[in-house]
């Protein structure tokens, strides 16, 4: 902006005294000058001064280095006076002046809903649809050795008691799945560490519980089994390849928006330890629980037992859940369901 530009009536308040005065406004260069009459002329530099955007209606007020104020009553006059000096609003403000701008935007915001909610579950299911059995095993082991070394510790739970688990586990998922080509599963004990009394599948098979757990659950042998049955039930469906790729994708397109990608892959053990999976998933690893509890002539109410105990864990110490648990379904509407299930035997 060259040279002083037109003045405009305004009203000042300094910030300093009770009352407002009279001044008008206009631009030099890279200079907002007000003239106050006998007040005197004040000077501030433009780019230090928070300019109000554009509305439809009210009136125009701009805040001022120092904390003063300067008003504009006349909105209209106020923003052909800005447009003279060279501004030019932002596209989000010339966007709400427009209802057919501002309803794009809310349908693009609904598309981009829409693709979250559906497109995205429908695409990483594709996906891993197409994937070979051996990218479920290597992204699983590479999980299991960090979350070794991170989150959980060495188990204490003798070899001898591992192993009783291992045999009364297998006997459920062959009565329960006794058809060939079912995934194999790695039943791995660990010390809860950072993760406390908690049960977690990795893509592979693997499938990991807490010696916190197993103390929680002591002489409810049939709620570790149903637990132990929940995991596989992730296994069987590859919701953990699943939860990968979704996370791959909405990353890609982050980094897309965002460009950087370098943390894509870094995150996945993080990923797989801390988000859990899907509800709707967590429903599917419910039923193949109840299913594999019935097949081997046991209780699915047995299950109600893991989340009593783990309501009164969490009233004695005011703790939250487990990570794992975290994003499950709530503890009622489960508890309903493996009743249900009983009851249906």
């Amino acid at each position: 902006m060259a040279g002083p530009g037109p003045a405009i009536a305004a009203v000042w308040f300094d910030g300093r005294l009770a009352r407002e005065q009279p001044v008008l406004a206009r631009l030099e260069g890279a200079t907002l000058v007000l003239d106050g009459g006998v007040a005197g002329e004040h000077r501030f530099p433009a780019r230090q001064v928070q300019w109000p955007e554009r509305t439809r209606h009210a009136r125009r007020v701009a805040h001022l280095p120092g904390g003063g104020s300067l008003a504009f009553e006349d909105a209209a006059t106020f923003d052909a006076w800005r447009q003279a000096a060279g501004h030019r609003d932002s596209w989000v403000v010339r966007a709400q002046q427009h209802w057919r701008a501002t309803a794009a935007a809310a349908a693009l915001v609904l598309v981009l809903a829409g693709g979250y909610q559906w497109g995205l579950p429908w695409a990483a299911t594709r996906l891993v649809a197409a994937l070979p059995a051996g990218a479920d095993q290597a992204l699983g082991d590479n999980a299991l050795a960090q979350l070794r070394g991170n989150l959980l510790a060495p188990s204490t739970l003798p070899a001898a008691a591992q192993q009783q688990w291992r045999e009364r586990f297998a006997n459920v998922v062959d009565q329960a799945w006794p058809q060939a080509g079912r995934p194999d599963w790695q039943l791995h004990f660990a010390g809860g560490g950072r993760l406390g009394a908690n049960a977690l599948a990795l893509p592979g098979g693997h499938i990991v519980i807490t010696d916190e757990l197993l103390q929680l659950l002591d002489g409810a042998d049939d709620a570790v089994l149903g637990v132990l049955a929940h995991e596989y039930g992730h296994v069987r469906r590859r919701h953990g390849l699943q939860a990968v790729v979704r996370f791959g994708l909405v990353s890609a397109v982050t980094s897309v928006a965002l460009g950087d990608a370098s943390t894509i892959l870094a995150g996945v053990p993080a990923l797989l330890a801390h988000l859990g999976y899907a509800r709707d998933a967590e429903r599917e690893a419910d039923a193949d629980a109840a299913h594999a509890l019935a097949a081997a002539g046991r209780d699915p109410a047995a299950m109600v037992q893991l989340f009593e105990r783990l309501a009164a864990r969490d009233d004695q110490r005011s703790g939250t859940m487990p990570i794992a648990f975290a994003s499950h379904p709530a503890d009622a509407e489960r508890v309903r369901f493996f009743r249900e299930a009983a009851a249906k035997r």
